[in-house]
């Protein structure tokens, strides 16, 4: 059992925060879940406070963040990718990522908590270059927004000066898989996807974890199907 930290989820209410919210408890770690709608949440544990809030709120995040010892960012937009493309998020803002991560590190500059684990996205960032033809396309054609806010989440946290992980998950899938996923700080990949819940076993995991602080590690299924 690891020692008992105080970790916030910001956008819990998304599949890898909703599973993160698990992988934490099962760590033996106390949970508070952020979300606008942190209430919809069914967590059937004592461990877990909800708490509703805005992260593109700078008040509604500092309130949230003090008292923790470590933050996970899940934040996104789930919305149909097609239509985000075409007319822009409905009920997120564009610029939740980066918008939101910005409030998040001013709040932990503020109240003195040094960690920070950030869901980031495969191709960004330091793996740019590695992206199969596919993916490009994918990004260039459905996602461009999207991943230009991830560009600006990943240069946020990494001129943040706190004790930061950025983890760059392949194909997300809701597969009911909970293993740990192959963690590579080389953009290395071996299978092209992996479950929400093997992502959410990782950024439990570098909430306290030492061996990641200041890294960028891509995160794929543990297979060796995509070598």
């Amino acid at each position: 059992m690891e020692k008992e930290q105080k970790v916030l989820v910001v956008g819990a209410t998304g599949g890898t925060g909703r599973a993160t919210i698990d992988a934490l408890v099962k760590r033996g770690h106390r949970v508070t879940a952020f979300s606008r709608h942190a209430e919809a949440l069914e967590v059937g544990s004592d461990r877990v406070t909800l708490r509703n809030g805005d992260a593109t709120n700078p008040g509604d995040v500092d309130r949230a963040v003090a008292g923790h010892d470590a933050v996970i960012i899940t934040l996104g937009i789930t919305e149909n990718p097609i239509r985000v493309r075409l007319f822009g998020a409905a009920g997120t803002p564009n610029d939740v990522r980066s918008a939101g991560t910005r409030n998040v590190i001013a709040a932990m500059r503020k109240h003195g908590v040094r960690r920070l684990v950030v869901q980031s996205s495969y191709g960004v960032g330091e793996t740019r270059g590695s992206l199969r033809w596919l993916e490009r396309l994918f990004f260039g054609l459905l996602l461009k927004p999207q991943i230009a806010d991830t560009e600006m989440q990943e240069l946020e946290v990494r001129e943040s000066g706190v004790d930061w992980v950025l983890a760059q998950p392949v194909h997300l899938t809701d597969d009911d898989d909970d293993e740990m996923p192959f963690a590579s700080a080389d953009g290395q990949v071996h299978e092209w996807k992996i479950s929400r819940k093997g992502v959410a076993e990782f950024l439990a995991l570098a909430a306290q974890a030492p061996e990641y602080v200041g890294q960028s590690v891509a995160l794929s299924g543990a297979g060796l199907s995509g070598v």
